[in-house]
């Protein structure tokens, strides 16, 4: 199997669609499991929506996703000259033809024969006239075989294929000379030694007429394997307007690679029960047997449990480097890499599905001051920093201030909280917690309270308790007051 060669074959006329990049998976993963080759082609003959930037973006994607090819990219655009050598070949051999009809000849003959009922096929008016080069503006058709079944036992759906008759002699070279899209795709996989050609069940349709043009030129066929389509969480086809489909678009949400990696090699294929695969897995576990006919279901939920297993498992430097593009929605400044800022993230590994989400959990921890004015902050607040909490946080603020050590310990944390507790009769640990989370948080969540303030620290958190104390203050004496006169 050492011999297998794949291929992912994208159009550069905009970002890397999710479906794309599960294609580019199955064949990355196929080659890899296999020991064999992985090619990666450009296919940039669509010359008014093809960019230099949108090959540079797919290939970013590519390399983000951790997808590595063996060969390439090449360029489709840079084969024209040995696709019109083919073209010329298979006239030569009498195996194509020049058509001389016109787009409104064509358009009338078809319309015609749908309304007597019929089914339209190139009805073959140039297939015998003999044109030569000389006969002006013109296209050139495949001709094929006027019976018999174009097949071929596809490694997903089985035996599959359409009869030559309901086909018809297709264009393969349009009249400005340029090849479509079926020659220049068999040339390619044909001279790149292509084994095995995977990709999205939408191009099955495609497959009987690409195999009359791998008969034509005496070429043996790949192995086709036509992978399901995904599909949204309504079963619906994706959609650019309701769901989010370019790789950029989950990369800036804060999706790791190998979380997006991970749902979308489940996207149509099993192995067994199991649900996480590192990269490593992937290639060791991934077969074409595994895969489904059914279309495979983008579930955001799914996504965001599978990104979190892999965030838990992340290495710290991974994390830090990709958290650097979010910092800026939460903090004023990225944090500087210390000890704070680890203690944050691997407190938050359990709570966070997404980049995005951490940071803003940690910057929860990591921001120099609190606000308890702020907009924000006004419901926790009101909830939590009420008049009957403040002899509890006056008193826990006086005795964290006798603890004259730089840096608190959990430890010292929770014995200095259950003395508290004891001495105002015992009362529940969360009447102390709460308001004292709203205090040097901000809010009313995050992680244990003592964890939490050992990550703020001692400097920042007596100013922040003392900031609370004062609103307290401010409550209770409202509510002494006696209302207005009047």
């Amino acid at each position: 199997m050492s011999n297998i060669r794949t291929r992912f074959a994208p159009s550069p006329t905009g970002f890397l669609h999710l479906g794309s990049a599960r294609t580019a998976l199955f064949n990355w993963a196929y080659a890899r499991h296999h020991g064999g080759t992985f090619v990666l082609r450009i296919e940039d003959t669509d010359r008014e929506r093809s960019t230099v930037e949108s090959e540079a973006a797919l290939i970013d994607g590519l390399r983000w996703l951790g997808l590595d090819w063996d060969e390439g990219p090449y360029r489709q655009s840079e084969r024209g000259d040995r696709h019109t050598a083919v073209v010329e070949q298979l006239i030569s051999e009498g195996k194509a033809y020049r058509c001389v009809c016109t787009k409104e000849e064509l358009e009338e003959r078809k319309e015609a024969t749908l309304a007597a009922g019929g089914k339209w096929t190139y009805d073959g008016r140039c297939r015998d006239a003999g044109y030569g080069a000389d006969c002006g503006e013109h296209t050139v058709r495949l001709r094929l075989p006027e019976e018999g079944v174009l097949g071929w036992d596809d490694l997903v759906f089985g035996p599959s294929g359409q009869d030559a008759s309901e086909i018809g002699d297709k264009i393969i070279q349009r009249s400005d000379g340029g090849a479509l899209f079926h020659l220049s795709v068999v040339v390619d996989d044909i001279d790149m030694g292509i084994t095995h050609v995977i990709r999205g069940a939408d191009h099955h349709a495609n497959t009987p007429f690409q195999v009359a043009l791998y008969q034509a030129m005496g070429a043996e066929l790949p192995h086709f394997a036509h992978v399901p389509l995904i599909v949204g969480p309504s079963g619906k086809k994706l959609s650019k307007r309701r769901d989010p489909v370019s790789i950029e678009a989950f990369r800036a949400q804060g999706y790791l690679p190998e979380g997006l990696r991970n749902w979308l090699i489940r996207l149509g294929w099993s192995h067994g029960d199991d649900e996480l695969f590192s990269r490593e897995e992937i290639i060791e576990k991934f077969d074409l047997d595994g895969v489904g006919r059914a279309s495979g279901q983008a579930d955001p939920d799914k996504l965001a449990w599978v990104n979190q297993q892999h965030i838990k498992q992340a290495a710290m430097d991974d994390l830090i480097a990709g958290l650097e593009p979010h910092w800026s929605k939460y903090l004023d400044a990225s944090p500087d890499r210390d000890g704070r800022l680890e203690q944050a993230i691997d407190l938050n590994r359990d709570r966070a599905k997404t980049l995005d989400e951490m940071a803003q959990l940690c910057s929860v921890l990591l921001r120099e001051e609190v606000d308890l004015a702020a907009e924000e902050a006004a419901k926790a607040v009101k909830k939590h920093l009420k008049p009957a909490a403040l002899p509890l946080v006056e008193s826990l603020f006086a005795a964290l201030v006798k603890l004259e050590v730089e840096e608190w310990s959990e430890s010292q944390l929770e014995s200095v909280f259950e003395a508290v507790a004891a001495h105002h009769d015992n009362v529940k640990l969360g009447k102390i917690a709460q308001p004292v989370r709203v205090a040097v948080t901000g809010g009313p969540v995050s992680p244990g309270i003592y964890e939490t303030m050992v990550v703020i620290g001692r400097d920042r958190c007596l100013p922040r308790l003392e900031s609370a104390i004062e609103v307290m203050r401010e409550r209770a004496a409202q509510a002494a007051s006696p209302p207005p006169a009047g």
